[in-house]
């Protein structure tokens, strides 16, 4: 089982032709609104891919996460480790501009109060050969109790540090791997290259490290050396939740038993279908699509 313990949310997409200037005030192409947050984003592509997922989180006793829990539900999400709160449901405010590339303010309210070890037993479920996904949207206290709760049962973890809070409030010895982008590398390593900044998060305890790359693709840092997966030619017109798609796809496929050189081409390749595609949720891979994916890679994996 993967337990995917993180936030869920609404989604607002602006379509801009550029970002505003500081002070400056522009006018949006369109919007349109999806379901989002990094937690369920993952745990969606996670059950797309085939396997067993359950979203630990807080959502707003309102619309919206009503809203939110039936299409967890109809994705195949397991929904036991949900819970209410008595304000709203989290929302996340994201700008695309003409380039496909986005900008997003997130309000975590719900995320940010939730305490996913204290009371109701919400990861009494995990167990030895499990896994647990986290982001950035908890608390940094609540994330270190639920990494540390995890190691103690057994499961391997793993930290999407994104948003990230500064590198002191992260005990690196309880990731087994740590999926970032070429800035939070740089940012949380402390170093001008993403690669050494990869190596120095290794040093800092982590297990591996998975680097997104954007249109380079992906590569993974690990003890055993470095292996690098190119991205498609594609045209990208809206990075919106790939991310979320890539580490999704990642972490199905090594729950899956996939060699690691495998698993870093599927999550490049579902991610790739993401951004050929405008939106959050609504631009992710099928469960068609995904079932392709993982085909696709297994035929070329026996040829070579």
């Amino acid at each position: 089982m993967i337990h995917v313990v993180g936030n869920a949310a609404i989604d607002t997409i602006l379509s801009v032709e550029r970002f505003p200037r500081p002070g400056e005030t522009i006018v949006a192409r369109g919007v349109v609104e999806d379901l989002g947050g990094k937690g369920a984003n993952q745990a969606v592509v996670i059950a797309r891919s085939g396997e067993r997922v359950r979203l630990v989180a807080a959502l707003g006793d309102d619309t919206a996460g009503a809203r939110i829990r039936r299409s967890l539900d109809a994705e195949g999400v397991a929904t036991d480790g949900l819970v209410a709160w008595s304000g709203a449901t989290d929302r996340c405010l994201v700008s695309v501009d003409a380039a496909g590339e986005n900008m997003i303010i997130s309000l975590i309210d719900a995320a940010y109060t939730f305490d996913p070890v204290a009371g109701a037993g919400r990861l009494d479920a995990v167990a030895s050969g499990d896994w647990i996904l986290m982001q950035g949207n908890l608390r940094p206290g609540a994330t270190r109790a639920c990494l540390a709760l995890a190691k103690q049962r057994g499961a391997t973890t793993a930290l999407n540090p994104s948003p990230t809070w500064p590198a002191a409030e992260y005990d690196w010895s309880l990731v087994d791997l740590a999926i970032v982008n070429r800035g939070e590398a740089i940012e949380l390593g402390a170093r001008d290259d993403p690669f050494a900044a990869a190596r120095a998060l290794r040093e800092a305890g982590v297990g591996a490290v998975a680097l997104t790359l954007g249109a380079a693709g992906a590569a993974l840092v690990a003890g055993d050396g470095e292996r690098r997966a190119p991205a498609p030619r594609i045209a990208a017109i809206d990075a919106v939740g790939a991310g979320d798609v890539f580490c999704g796809a990642l972490i199905a496929a090594r729950a899956g038993g996939r060699a690691w050189s495998e698993a870093l081409r599927i999550a490049v390749d579902a991610a790739a279908i993401a951004v050929t595609r405008r939106g959050a949720q609504s631009s992710f891979p099928t469960r068609a699509e995904m079932t392709g994916v993982f085909s696709q890679r297994s035929v070329e994996e026996h040829r070579a």
